[in-house]
């Protein structure tokens, strides 16, 4: 499978680098879903539908020998003839194939795709929650904050290659978790009795977050989505994602499928040309309330120092919006790799950073974002305020539910509601009078935009 020499050793590396990484990635992901089983011993239903058994079978070794056309008890003592009734009785009729259930396998097949785009911190990850919580709605969160691929829509990927968008470890996050980040919306390290890790195989990058978010047995999703996708023909990547929508769709419950990611308005743009039919939710909060928020959360620290890296390399045209300074998924890998192979959460939580670097951050992501979104019409484009989520629940989600076209059921409403934490509201002014008025300052283009 490699034309690289290969030397097999007793125990993993215990300090892999990122080339090493890559090596032993590789085929991990082939070879390791065959390790783990799971088997469940229980007839209690079966025996429901045909009765108690009619006779006993002892299985020991020679039943088990007989499964494979090899009697032992004949090959010891040499007997031309089988005893033709012990045969007999160990027979066992092949199982018949159980044909699979009918599998929507493209978007077109659900009600709609939308988009919940916001900067982060805005009560995003609630609002995923809330959504999940709908029978209506297949909620996908964090999928493109993990997985998305810098490829344009229309490159053309073959089972193979697309699996590895999926499957891949995420250049960011796995070192992050390497150096011990606690961050919660990184959902799969925190599960237990799980198969993948950031040390040893790396922890796929649609199992970070949005297969978590769906199931309790996220590795068996895993193993069913790797058979699923093995089948698919070549087609352009937007196509893949959209049969990927629908088989989760079909997988998860849901007929409309909804996808949120933090920073998701630095690649507004890119969901627009990928999926030009669908519709967008824009989650904004309070500038200060937000960068505040941003500052204190080692994922957006870690962004700041690319970023800031990333100028000061000077990559890419001036003046040009580089759109993935704000993407974890499409950072160029030569980028990727100045942050090493494991990314100390201690060290980026102690980094001196000026709160206004976080105002700026915002502000820059709200005016990509508007500025991607600014010619849909009213139909496919909502503004929602994270304020008024909080202030005015009921309303504004009946209003969300109105826009994605899914019954604003009342437990449902008074069930969301309940979840929401309205002590969120107005944290930046615990600050200075100075420090408030300097991040205000900071953070007045993306309030002049939004009119605030």
């Amino acid at each position: 499978m490699s034309p690289l020499p290969l030397t097999l050793v007793s125990e993993p590396l215990t300090n892999p680098n990122l080339y090493e990484r890559s090596v032993i990635r590789s085929p991990a992901r082939v070879v390791i879903p065959y390790l783990a089983h799971r088997r469940t011993f229980d007839d209690t239903t079966s025996r429901r539908l045909i009765g108690p058994p009619t006779r006993e079978t002892t299985v020991d070794l020679n039943y088990l020998l007989s499964g494979i056309g090899f009697d032992r008890e004949i090959a010891e003592t040499g007997a031309n003839e089988p005893a033709p009734d012990r045969i007999a009785a160990r027979t066992i009729p092949a199982p018949q194939p159980i044909p699979a259930p009918p599998l929507i396998r493209d978007v077109t097949a659900v009600r709609g795709l939308t988009f919940v785009v916001t900067t982060g911190r805005s009560g995003s990850t609630a609002v995923s929650r809330i959504l999940r919580a709908h029978p209506d709605v297949l909620s996908l969160n964090e999928f493109f904050l993990s997985v998305r691929t810098s490829t344009t829509p229309d490159t053309i990927l073959t089972a193979e290659q697309f699996w590895q968008v999926l499957a891949d470890p995420h250049p960011l996050f796995d070192p992050m978790i390497r150096g011990g980040s606690g961050i919660p919306e990184l959902l799969y390290p925190h599960l237990s009795g799980t198969r993948f890790d950031a040390d040893s195989t790396g922890i796929p990058a649609i199992s970070l977050m949005t297969l978590p978010h769906l199931s309790d047995t996220p590795d068996m999703a895993f193993d069913e989505l790797s058979v699923e996708v093995s089948g698919w023909p070549e087609q352009r990547v937007a196509q893949h994602f959209r049969s990927l929508f629908g088989w989760l769709a079909a997988r998860f419950g849901g007929s409309v499928v909804v996808e949120r990611s933090g920073m998701s308005l630095g690649w507004a743009t890119w969901l627009r040309h990928s999926f030009p039919d669908a519709r967008f939710v824009h989650l904004y909060r309070n500038g200060p309330d937000t960068a505040l928020s941003m500052s204190r959360q080692t994922g957006y620290r870690m962004m700041a120092l690319i970023q800031d890296g990333l100028d000061l390399l000077a990559l890419g045209d001036a003046g040009t919006e580089r759109y993935w300074q704000f993407d974890p998924a499409a950072i160029p890998a030569e980028a990727a790799e100045l942050l090493g192979d494991r990314i100390d959460s201690d060290y980026l939580a102690d980094l001196d950073i000026p709160l206004s670097r976080f105002g700026r951050m915002w502000s820059q992501l709200v005016h990509i974002g508007t500025t991607a979104l600014a010619d849909l019409p009213p139909d496919r484009h909502l503004p929602l305020s994270f304020e008024r989520l909080l202030t005015r629940p009921t309303e504004e989600l009946t209003q969300l539910a109105a826009f994605l076209d899914i019954d604003p059921d009342p437990t449902w409403l008074a069930r969301s509601a309940a979840t929401l934490d309205t002590t969120r509201i107005g944290t930046a002014h615990q600050l200075t009078a100075d420090d408030y008025r300097a991040l205000i300052e900071t953070c007045d283009p993306g309030t002049q935009l939004l009119s605030l």
